[in-house]
């Protein structure tokens, strides 16, 4: 049990990831310790962070990155009602152990493992140290199916929500308009009068990825990404140190998009949005510099209104981009069922979650039944209001 990113070598956790399927950026040795070592995700803000490792001799066979949590934000799986019920009942919910990348409802790789055997024994390890710590309940969040199938062989209740992606045909489409003609006529017409409203306002865009995103470029990034967190009334989860380190330590899995308003010839930056992408490749030191394959919808910003901007910084300007770039996916972020008319189409995501309280799981797992029957009916709704020509399957 390490309780410091700097206690394991990056080369030895991404070893480990470059192993698992659905691995992403986000569980990335450098982007753990971008979160902790620039304040970001730290016990001040209610992550305590504890790498749990399973090593046979000098291998390490099996790990994941859990905090230790006294609330329940940044987590995109809800449990607040969990937790009040906790409180009307005089038992204490907080703290629990959460086993997640933090900020990030992104389904990937959260118990990573070897093989099937180490990853048994991880969430055993897991669930006999939560017991032996007197943890209210541990929580892995937006598992991959290998990750669910372990941790409901070992009795964790599983739990199912919502999010919409995009997805790539087999053969790819050939450009943008390609891609709106799959699509039903109001939904490809909607499209369009939303991008020409943006383009009528004299709006355009450039992108940068990588080593090309410039300081300036991710500076202005942050006020617009500070500006949305503050306009709402909080401040934001990300610290400009932890975008920093992005772009010291992983500059290749960050692709920025900058709205500019001309007027009279001279460009103003008005927006951004930031999109994270991974690769089909990864080594001893991260996801390598392949072609992109899945791409992944983050943060934005703006510091002035013009109608339906969100709509092109966040997802037309992305589709357009992954469109070119051959990129197979997209996924758009936590819930959103407006993104289907943006072809964003939804996918069921799951959790697992161990509760130490006999009366408090059973009352949970009855709750979990009710409402994994009303998220299938949900898909199903969902189904039969594709915005596509011809209707895909739900993904589940």
């Amino acid at each position: 049990m390490l309780d410091s990113p700097s206690q394991l070598s990056a080369g030895v956790w991404n070893c480990l990831l470059a192993l698992q399927p659905d691995a992403s950026p986000f569980m990335c040795h450098e982007y753990l310790a971008a979160l902790h070592y620039s304040g970001s995700a730290t016990p001040a803000t209610g992550w305590k962070l504890r790498l749990v490792t399973v090593w046979q001799g000098d291998v390490l066979q099996a790990a994941c990155a859990l905090y230790l949590k006294d609330h329940s934000y940044g987590e995109y799986v809800f449990d607040w009602a969990w937790a009040n019920a906790y409180q009307q009942h005089g038992v204490p919910y907080y703290p629990k152990a959460v086993v997640a990348a933090p900020f990030t409802p992104v389904p990937g790789a959260r118990l990573l493992a070897r093989d099937a055997e180490s990853r048994a024994v991880l969430v055993q390890a897991l669930v006999a140290w939560c017991e032996a710590q007197g943890l209210s309940s541990l929580h892995v969040l937006f598992a991959n199916p290998v990750d669910v199938a372990a941790c409901a062989d070992a009795g964790l209740m599983l739990r199912h929500t919502v999010q919409f992606h995009w997805t790539n045909t087999l053969e790819g489409y050939r450009d943008f308009d390609d891609f709106l003609a799959s699509m039903a006529q109001d939904k490809r017409k909607k499209i369009r009068q939303e991008r020409r409203k943006v383009a009528d306002a004299g709006v355009t865009f450039r992108s940068a990825q990588g080593t090309a995103i410039t300081p300036q470029d991710w500076d202005f990034f942050y006020r617009c990404y500070e500006r949305t967190y503050l306009e709402h009334g909080n401040a934001p989860y990300l610290s400009r140190d932890f975008f920093q380190r992005m772009a010291d330590t992983m500059p290749e899995h960050w692709l920025l998009f900058v709205a500019e308003r001309e007027d009279d010839g001279v460009k103003t930056p008005i927006a951004s949005s930031l999109i994270a992408v991974t690769a089909y490749g990864m080594g001893a030191g991260g996801i390598n510099d392949a072609q992109p394959q899945v791409a992944y919808g983050r943060y934005w910003g703006a510091l002035e209104r013009v109608d339906c901007l969100h709509f092109e910084a966040c997802y037309y300007q992305p589709l357009a981009w992954c469109i070119a770039h051959g990129v197979a996916r997209f996924e758009g972020g936590a819930q959103g069922e407006h993104k289907m008319a943006r072809a964003l189409l939804p996918v069921k995501t799951t959790s697992a979650h161990w509760l130490a309280h006999p009366a408090f799981a059973d009352a949970v797992e009855r709750f979990l039944e009710r409402e994994g029957a009303g998220i299938a009916g949900y898909m199903d709704d969902l189904a039969q209001r594709s915005p596509l020509k011809i209707t895909r399957p739900a993904q589940t």
